[in-house]
């Protein structure tokens, strides 16, 4: 009886993590790859606010959602600042969004995401978009889960979404580097190979209606 008691408490916990909670907006249409994403302005950890109109003038950005609670956030957090260090001098830069709902975890407070910016020291910023909007628009669902955007003209289009590697714990084994692969093509004129992954993380802690 035991026995059965405790694979009945394994099935449930593999059931929770592969489940996503649906944003209480999931019907409405978000941004799907090619399409035209629209100007959004969030309130970065330094009190400005940041829109992506700020980037007007570059090739493009690298958006990430993610979140100080998450573990798989944190593996990803040297990943994340590599990438920006990389890129933004070519004038691919990354930017940083929290979606989730604090009241869930107090460490993903607005204060906290101050904090933890400054310890990391955040090359990017690192903005809070409390209403989650940002977050539905695009469709994001975890943390971490990138968008990769090319800039045409005052346009920005999507290009990328999913993962930042095939490794979403440890660094040392990624053997595919796709927001790399994406950007390193955009800025060579050519077009993305791999479009979509599989975003790998923990899932959006939306506010309730």
């Amino acid at each position: 009886m035991k026995a059965w008691i405790s694979l009945l408490a394994v099935l449930m916990i593999a059931t929770a993590a592969r489940f996503v909670p649906a944003p209480p907006f999931a019907d409405e249409k978000v941004y799907a790859i090619g399409d035209v994403i629209m100007d959004f302005k969030l309130k970065n950890v330094d009190g400005r606010p940041v829109s992506l109109s700020d980037y007007k003038n570059g090739k493009g950005v690298i958006i990430v959602f993610t979140t100080n609670h998450c573990p798989f956030s944190k593996a990803y957090e040297e990943r994340m600042i590599a990438l920006d260090h990389k890129y933004a001098p070519l004038s691919f830069p990354l930017i940083a969004i929290q979606p989730n709902d604090p009241g869930a975890y107090s460490e993903d407070s607005f204060e906290n995401m101050k904090i933890r910016a400054q310890e990391k020291n955040y090359s990017f910023p690192y903005l809070s978009d409390e209403t989650q909007s940002v977050a539905h628009a695009f469709g994001a669902t975890r943390t971490p889960e990138v968008f990769v955007l090319k800039r045409t003209g005052d346009r920005f289009t999507m290009e990328y979404t999913g993962m930042i590697d095939d490794s979403p714990q440890v660094a040392a084994v990624v053997k595919r580097r796709f927001v790399e692969e994406a950007v390193n093509n955009l800025l060579a004129g050519r077009p993305v190979v791999t479009t979509n992954t599989k975003a790998i993380g923990c899932a959006i802690k939306w506010k309730s209606m």
